[in-house]
């Protein structure tokens, strides 16, 4: 009973409660709020250049490649347009001597190649038509995971700040990892287009998003599993620092017409000064002898990666309890133990190893309900080399168990909840969908039961919000969801018909709407004018092409004359024909006749067109789609990409009106 009694204790030291989780909320947001001011702050809100998020309907083939370790995966996805799709993937072990590599090209290079091989595999049909032929139809975008810290410039450039996981290429520090790996695509001659660079946690936003099932778009992509990270839609307006940004890095080129911004939170940072998080004296030892100590707080206490070591450390504190009558694992006689045998610690015991404990332990023994806690028995021998374990141990080391898994889901549910709240979503939605990744989430126990309990202590969300929220899986981030990011960008870029120069200096100036409107107009004006002088163009060639063709017929004609044919000579010299004095005579007159009449015509031809190029009224739906077009822009002052349809119809005009142009000069 002594050791029941202990393990609660320490167990109590896990406790937070619906007070902390309300403060924790507040901070949450407060910091979510500084990351969108600033560069620098705790939490970094970092800008993915996503944009938009998928709502189940899209279609295509795109590629994803994941570079997040020591394997290379290589995807094709398939969007059947259904919420559905399709994937085949290969996956290779990148070569040891790769990763530590004196130049990037040959990492590069590498990955480039295992491209190829993919596609000869599994598209060789694009592959083998665009060797034939290379056509812009013929590309595939493709969607880079590219997993080791980037400063990201725009949806498909990003530089690299340094390598983990192994890897030391020296020389890729600094460079666009999206233009290397472009690089040697196309020294492969590949029809493939690196349309995006990926960040896994907006992968998962955008892997739910497409899949969840409903029209309603997803919020947020979370990922609880080895580390924790959170993604989520934000309004384009409250990320107040890109124009610091933009300052510092240069003006990226993305889509603005949405208003909206896919936000890489980066909470494995929250309150790192601890002003809210729980702290326990097992938290600070794992803090103090980790690879990063003082940062990551957040992490540290509730990703999969930290779990078991903070409960390899409370499991130690009750082993090595001063009071032999509290000690864990120390029955010192058969009597004292329900299984008729001593219980001991194997010396190499994982319980003397730092990150000794998988959170799969922590899993197993948190869902058994056994009788007499028979499994929880087995994994401490099997797992912790602690043979014949007591029922009271099994109980204790439960209790620890249960207080440190439930701690973490709270937790998460601070993130998720305040997330929910800053974005306003549950007043202007009826439904709020959150996709989330990762072992936790998706293997241990209760997890989402703890979250959601959490959520309804919020005094902001309730019971009745609770209800409204939907958690789903979201899996794949790394293939479906970096396909999915390279659809959006290539869909952006299609409809970005302004350049990103023009659409930068409107939504800066700092002049009068309108003035601006007074700009734009002038900016139409000048893009008609341009349409007018291609046409006058065209006119230009038409009649030199009627020239020439004609020249050529007399000019041929000249080498063999007879009864039927003219000589160019005499049609060069029209006025100075005398009378016919015989047939022969009347029949080369006739002919130069002729051929001065086509010539009258040519030059009739050549007055017309003259005449048409002083014609100053457009034809009236030309008119009417600049107006339109025109008044779309004053009205979108601040987001010109929206009137891509405008601009649209009013190419279309200008093209009717070149077409029936030349319809009527041809």
């Amino acid at each position: 009973m002594a050791l029941a009694a202990e393990a609660k204790r320490i167990a109590a030291e896990f406790d937070y409660s619906t007070e902390e989780v309300g403060k924790g909320v507040k901070e949450f947001i407060r910091e979510m709020d500084e990351g969108l001011e600033k560069q620098g702050a705790t939490m970094s809100q970092i800008p993915s250049y996503v944009t938009a998020v998928p709502n189940g309907t899209e279609k295509g083939i795109y590629l994803a490649v994941d570079l997040g370790g020591t394997n290379f995966r290589v995807c094709s996805i398939v969007l059947h347009g259904n919420q559905t799709f399709s994937l085949t993937q290969s996956k290779v072990a990148v070569p040891h001597a790769l990763m530590e590599a004196k130049k990037a090209h040959e990492l590069f290079e590498f990955l480039a190649k295992q491209i190829e091989i993919f596609l000869k595999t599994h598209h060789n049909d694009k592959f083998e038509a665009h060797r034939r032929r290379p056509s812009q139809q013929q590309y595939l975008d493709l969607g880079f995971t590219f997993s080791f810290p980037v400063n990201q410039l725009g949806i498909n450039k990003g530089k690299l700040i340094r390598w983990t996981k192994g890897f030391d290429i020296e020389e890729a520090i600094g460079q666009d990892v999206c233009a290397l790996l472009q690089k040697e695509i196309d020294a492969l001659n590949l029809p493939v287009i690196v349309a995006a660079l990926v960040n896994d946690t907006v992968g998962t936003l955008m892997a739910r998003s497409y899949t969840s099932p409903g029209k309603t778009g997803t919020l947020i992509g979370a990922i609880f599993g080895t580390g924790t990270n959170g993604a989520y839609v934000e309004k384009l307006n409250r990320v107040k620092k890109m124009a610091q940004i933009d300052a510092e890095l240069g003006s990226a080129a993305y889509d603005k017409s949405t208003g909206l911004m896919i936000i890489n939170t980066e909470w494995g940072s929250f309150d790192n000064n601890l002003s809210v998080l729980p702290d326990t004296p097992y938290d600070r030892a794992l803090d103090a002898e980790s690879v990063n100590p003082g940062i990551q707080m957040f992490e540290k206490r509730v990703s999969g990666m930290f779990l078991g070591e903070i409960l390899r450390r409370a499991i130690l504190a009750l082993y090595k309890h001063q009071d032999e009558n509290i000690a864990l694992f120390k029955d010192t006689s058969s009597a004292d133990n329900d299984t008729s045998s001593l219980t001991t610690v194997a010396e190499d015991s994982p319980l003397y190893k730092q990150w000794g404990i998988d959170t799969s332990f922590l899993s197993i023994v948190e869902e058994d309900a056994s009788d007499r806690l028979r499994i929880t028995k087995q994994t401490l021998e099997k797992d912790l080399g602690v043979s014949a374990p007591s029922m009271e141990d099994c109980v204790a080391v439960k209790t620890l168990v249960h207080a440190i898994g439930k701690r973490a889901a709270r937790l998460a549910a601070v993130a998720l909840g305040a997330v929910v709240l800053s974005t306003n979503k549950l007043q202007e939605d009826d439904l709020v969908d959150i996709g989330v990744d990762g072992s936790l989430v998706e293997y241990y126990p209760g997890f989402e039961d703890y979250i959601r309990e959490a959520f309804r202590e919020i005094p902001e969300i309730g019971v009745e919000g609770e209800k409204k929220i939907r958690i789903g899986l979201a899996k794949d981030g790394s293939g479906l969801g970096a396909a999915l990011i390279a659809l959006t960008a290539s869909k952006a870029e299609e409809r970005g018909e302004f350049s990103q120069e023009l659409v930068d200096s409107l939504q800066a100036s700092s002049e009068t709407n309108a003035s601006r409107a007074k700009a734009l107009e002038l900016h139409i004006a000048s893009r008609v004018a341009a349409e007018l002088a291609a046409l006058e163009r065209k006119e230009d060639e038409t009649l030199r092409s009627l020239r020439e063709s004609l020249s050529s017929e007399l000019s041929s004609s000249s080498t063999t004359p007879s009864k039927d044919q003219s000589n160019e000579s005499r049609l060069l010299d029209l006025p100075s024909i005398p009378a016919p004095a015989d047939a022969a005579a009347r029949e080369d007159a006739r002919q130069a006749q002729s051929s001065a009449k086509v010539f009258e015509e040519l030059e009739k031809l050549r007055k017309g067109l003259s005449e048409r190029k002083k014609v100053r009224e457009m034809p009236r739906e030309v008119e009417r789609t600049r107006e339109d077009l025109v008044g779309c822009l004053r009205k979108n002052d601040r987001r010109p990409l929206d009137c891509w349809r405008e601009v649209e119809a009013f190419k279309a005009a200008v093209a009717k009106m070149e077409e029936d142009f030349i319809g009527r000069v041809l």
